[in-house]
């Protein structure tokens, strides 16, 4: 087998597994129309101004999962860490631009800090108790999540990581910040919502 093959199998095979929209799936099974809702997006933050928490959990941790399966499947299948975290980066492109949404997908939070976990776990508690100190400082998820963006490549190098996996972050971590861009749009203009009410 070519060098490059597996990789190739690991990509194409993270892409599907992370193109699946589970929050546009449980809503639609339980009448709901997400892309008529708040943002129109199809993560679980979305999900949660649908008033249905238990869909929104549920998309939550399905989103996570994907990613972090991603990376063990092609990890274990091939016996090689890099071929899974190649896997894993597939599928958070998979989750943001899905083909079966005609591209238009999610903006990768959950989906990136499951691949995380399986990347270095360390590292994923690290981005976790950032992410809930921001949150419950400022209660505004987009910006919480673009500053642990920042964090977690750097905190990946601090604990040791390979410069595939440091590199594999920070590639991940750019594309966390555009799918971001309408979010950072409005914290500059002070106008991006606040859970619980209230601009920032």
């Amino acid at each position: 087998m070519p060098d490059i093959l597996p990789y190739v199998i690991a990509a194409l095979g993270g892409y599907l597994m992370g193109s699946v929209p589970y929050g546009l799936v449980l809503t639609k099974a339980a009448g709901i129309d997400l892309r008529s809702i708040g943002s129109g997006n199809i993560g679980a933050t979305n999900v949660l101004r649908s008033g249905r928490r238990d869909l929104a959990l549920a998309t939550l941790l399905l989103d996570i999962f994907k990613a972090g399966l991603a990376v063990w499947l092609f990890m274990t299948l091939f016996s090689d860490r890099n071929i899974g975290l190649t896997a894993g980066a597939a599928a958070f492109i998979g989750h943001c631009y899905p083909i079966w949404l005609k591209f238009k997908g999610g903006k990768g939070v959950a989906t990136y800090a499951g691949l995380l976990a399986f990347v270095t776990w360390k590292g994923f508690l690290i981005g976790f108790a950032l992410w809930a100190i921001i949150f419950a400082l400022t209660r505004i998820s987009s910006l919480s999540a673009l500053l642990v963006a920042v964090i977690v490549p750097i905190a990946a190098w601090w604990l040791g990581e390979t410069g595939f996996a440091v590199g594999m972050l920070i590639g991940l971590s750019l594309l966390i910040f555009w799918t971001h861009r309408s979010n950072i749009d409005r914290l500059m203009r002070g106008e991006e919502p606040r859970f619980g009410g209230g601009k920032t």
